[in-house]
């Protein structure tokens, strides 16, 4: 299935690049729904793959890249269920997007994640699991996840970790302060920056050098310098489960929910 269009995102192949195309509104929110469509892509990834030599990870919104995981779902699920069945259920929704994520992160492609605006938690932890980032000089990232007394549960410290040194990363997990893109290259998480509303032009002319050469030869490379830690994403699993179950949770999850600003989930 070369071309997909859903309720959350959409894919085609354009110059021999798969792009994937994240279009929920407000922010692209990682949901159930989006999970859903996120794993037809991750099966139909193996096929599309033949056909291409790069993949890009865009949006569509003028918000953003991603807001990252939905919390008013996992907010609701702790509320409509017993609290059990709300923990197992949140197990199983992590299991599955980290194998989404770990597919995404083994594609035998250069996968480019072209980002701008709003660039928290989830759809961080997504970018990461690109080979680069592109992003237009008003992305913004972040992990606010320690404000409802919750770590990145996506994947995004084990990825941090492989990718940045450490003080990097206990600012940004321990803080919660969001990294404009300036800061974002200094530190070596963005390899391009793009004037505003650029990012996905640079991205298409990056998979079309990419396209040059052999693929063979870049996902070789790419399985050298890219290893998966796969022990530490099954460890941030327990954490964040382990996390979630703390009454301080419910009351940072409640007060996000009954935040009536516009955009919510900016610091």
């Amino acid at each position: 299935m070369n071309n997909f269009k859903g309720q959350t995102l959409s894919w085609q192949i354009v110059n021999g690049a798969i792009e994937l195309a994240l279009h929920r509104d407000p922010c692209n929110e990682i949901g159930s729904l989006t999970l859903d469509e996120l794993e037809k892509f991750a099966a139909a990834l193996p096929g599309l793959a033949n056909e291409a030599h790069a993949l890009i990870v865009h949006s569509t919104l003028k918000a953003g890249f991603s807001a990252g995981a939905d919390l008013r779902e996992l907010f609701q699920r702790g509320q409509e269920m017993e609290k059990g069945a709300a923990l197992r259920g949140v197990r199983e929704f992590l299991e599955r997007i980290h194998s989404v994520m770990n597919a995404l992160d083994a594609a035998p492609l250069t996968t480019i994640a072209a980002v701008h605006g709003v660039t928290f938690g989830g759809g961080f932890e997504l970018a990461l699991v690109c080979d680069i980032i592109i992003a237009d000089r008003m992305a913004r990232f972040c992990f606010p996840e320690l404000r409802l007394g919750l770590i990145p549960g996506f994947g995004g410290i084990p990825r941090l970790k492989r990718d940045l040194g450490n003080a990097v990363v206990r600012d940004l997990l321990l803080t919660g302060r969001s990294f404009n893109v300036m800061k974002a290259q200094q530190i070596g998480l963005v390899s391009q920056i793009a004037a505003e509303g650029e990012a996905l032009r640079v991205a298409r002319a990056t998979a079309s050098q990419v396209g040059k050469f052999d693929r063979r030869t870049a996902a070789a490379a790419k399985e050298f310098v890219k290893p998966i830690p796969y022990e530490e994403l099954k460890r941030e699993i327990d954490i964040f489960c382990d996390l979630y179950s703390r009454p301080a949770v419910e009351e940072g999850l409640r007060k996000f929910v009954e935040n009536e600003g516009v955009q919510p989930y900016l610091p």
